[in-house]
């Protein structure tokens, strides 16, 4: 007869058995190569199995120090480092940057060049959210959606190279002023830009907004509460997205915006197929804005006339006289004269609250310079939202967050 023989221990030794050979988690970095991470960050993931137990983003790679170095040139020769904050709409960096500067100096700029700003960085806006979507597209396997956007942000380029000059860092925007008027005919161009795009737009968002297998890789994923997005300082179609309608063009106008009809897209869940929605619907009242813009565009001057020690003078000028010689000299090498003071002010950028805090203590150099980027603060509440999701989730979620590294770093 067979018996069974057990050891008096033989509980103890398997429970000490498992417990010896429990699973253990595994740490795995993701970055900060560029693939999959929308930039040079560096996600610390751990891991068991393929569910998140914990992410920290790393960031820093790009060693910018934007703030430090307001400090130690003058407030022109800043306005092309704003271009390298969001570099996918540089035109709205420019913006918020110079009313800002405009503000600590009591500056007011004519309605044509607050209808130039508005326009622009409402273009800036189109062109971003293009870029967030095709790259989140391509991030949950959507190819078809990048091949789409990048072409409308090739018309959207051709008409900043027109108005600007350069089309990835315009450096457009002046303190008073912008840089130049508009060419002839190109309000036009602009108008035949929205008219091709609205039904490209259109076709683009269809490949998505009803496509199961996106609806599967983002419907209930990554959901942040109002609660939360309160709590981490979260702006943009990110907050937006979890049901809070703050837009800064609405609750505190700017550069002439309580003149344009709009509505906030609000988003109900706050996922990542909410913040996707949200930027669709923004493009599309982004266009509405450009059009009532061209329609109501005023005459007059595109530069402050009280800006004079402020805004270089044309350049035929400068070749011609030696008042304005001098004035173009005093203000290259000492700055505009900036009376002492603090301001700060926000823009409602394409990816959220972009702030300036400008403190002066008089002269052509900010004393300090705080800026508070909308993508480092957004970026902030995904250690919170990736625990319990799987590692192919991960990419779902920083493409649905759209943040800039160049913000980030700033």
């Amino acid at each position: 007869m067979a018996t069974d023989f057990a050891f008096p221990d033989s509980a103890a030794k398997a429970a000490g058995a498992e417990q010896e050979f429990a699973p253990e988690k595994m740490s795995l970095s993701m970055g900060p190569s560029h693939p999959a991470t929308h930039g040079v960050l560096r996600l610390q993931m751990e891991l068991d199995g393929e569910v998140l137990t914990k992410c920290d983003p790393i960031v820093g790679y790009l060693h910018r120090g934007d703030e430090k170095i307001a400090e130690n040139m003058t407030y022109n020769q800043f306005v092309p480092y704003t271009d390298r904050l969001d570099y996918l709409a540089p035109l709205a960096n420019n913006m918020a940057y110079a009313i800002a500067v405009e503000r600590l100096a009591k500056l007011e700029v004519p309605a044509r060049c607050q209808a130039i700003r508005v326009l622009t960085a409402e273009m800036a806006r189109v062109s971003a959210h293009l870029m967030g979507l095709g790259a989140f597209g391509l991030d949950v396997g959507a190819w078809s959606v990048l091949v789409h956007s990048l072409n409308q942000r090739e018309h959207l380029y051709k008409l900043f190279e027109e108005l600007t000059g350069a089309r990835f860092t315009t450096s457009y925007t002046r303190i008073g002023g912008v840089s130049r008027d508009i060419p002839d005919g190109w309000l036009n161009r602009v108008i035949a830009f929205c008219d091709q795009f609205e039904p490209a737009l259109e076709e683009t968002l269809s490949l998505l907004t009803r496509n199961k297998i996106f609806q599967d890789r983002t419907v209930g994923v990554g959901i942040i509460s109002k609660a939360d997005a309160l709590a981490y300082g979260l702006t943009g179609p990110n907050l937006r997205g979890s049901g809070i309608s703050l837009d800064l063009r609405k609750d505190k106008p700017y550069s002439g915006y309580e003149q344009y009809e709009f509505d906030v897209p609000v988003g109900s869940k706050g996922d990542c197929y909410d913040r996707y929605l949200c930027r669709g619907e923004e493009m599309r009242q982004a266009v509405r804005i450009i059009r009532q813009v061209v329609a109501k565009f005023p005459g007059g001057d595109w530069y402050a006339k009280d800006a004079r020690k402020i805004f270089a003078p044309p350049k035929d000028k400068i070749l011609t006289s030696m008042e304005e010689l001098i004035q173009n000299f005093m203000i290259v090498t000492e700055g505009p004269q900036i009376p002492a003071g603090e301001v700060y002010f926000e823009a409602e950028n394409p990816k959220g609250a972009l702030g300036f805090f400008i403190v002066s203590k008089g002269g052509g150099v900010p004393w300090r310079m705080k800026i508070r980027s909308p993508s480092f603060c957004n970026l902030s509440i995904l250690p919170k939202i990736c625990v319990g999701t799987m590692m192919s989730d991960v990419v779902t979620l920083l493409g649905s967050l759209d943040f800039v590294m160049g913000e980030c770093d700033r």
